[in-house]
């Protein structure tokens, strides 16, 4: 409660395919953070900036701006114990307020349920299972898309970790989308400012 976290990275995708050849910058990529009420509920607002140029079709065109606005609300649901997990669940949802190269165009809901066990005091391991409504990029149709993803989380230092991870997208209902299988990794540096408060005697 009355924590504001500010997280941020970038993202660079190199997509091969036939119908789109398209090299992405998501730079920024802000998720803002804030516990409200009690220590278990969070508010969260994702603002996600990108440069993408499509190869495909010739010549090349570049687009630029923000993708649709993410909305969430963390509640905290139990502790470490033992092998049981710690958990927490996220009503989320997507705005349709993106650049018209990325947008959806509709609002589009969904939930995420994440759990981590603290292994040792050098690795951890997390998982996250989504449910969440997206559109089908050749149609437009709505449709449910399951994500699930496995995370391997590693502390350097205090303030410096790195992670690896995999996860999925199983598209349900979908017109023309396939399942799509992704590996990833990376490193995390959290800057941390401290403000003590004096008080007299």
């Amino acid at each position: 409660k009355g924590v504001l976290q500010i997280e941020s990275g970038y993202t660079y995708t190199r997509n091969k395919d036939a119908d789109d050849n398209s090299i992405t910058h998501n730079a920024g990529e802000v998720l803002v953070r804030y516990g409200v009420l009690q220590d278990w509920l969070e508010l969260r607002l994702g603002v996600f900036p990108f440069s993408q140029v499509l190869g495909n079709p010739s010549p090349a065109v570049t687009n630029s701006g923000l993708e649709d606005l993410y909305l969430g609300a963390k509640i905290g649901l139990t502790p470490q114990e033992g092998w049981w997990p710690e958990m927490s669940i996220v009503p989320q949802m997507t705005v349709p307020t993106g650049h018209n190269s990325v947008t959806s165009n509709k609002w589009l809901p969904g939930i995420n349920w994440l759990y981590g066990w603290d292994v040792t005091d050098f690795i951890g391991v997390g998982g996250s299972t989504q449910f969440n409504g997206a559109v089908d990029g050749t149609t437009a149709h709505k449709y449910t898309e399951w994500a699930q993803a496995i995370t391997i989380n590693y502390a350097l230092t205090e303030d410096v970790g790195a992670y690896t991870e995999w996860f999925a997208f199983f598209p349900s209902g979908a017109d023309t989308e396939q399942v799509q299988h992704y590996i990833d990794g990376g490193f995390t540096y959290r800057a941390k400012q401290s403000v003590t408060l004096l008080e007299g005697d």
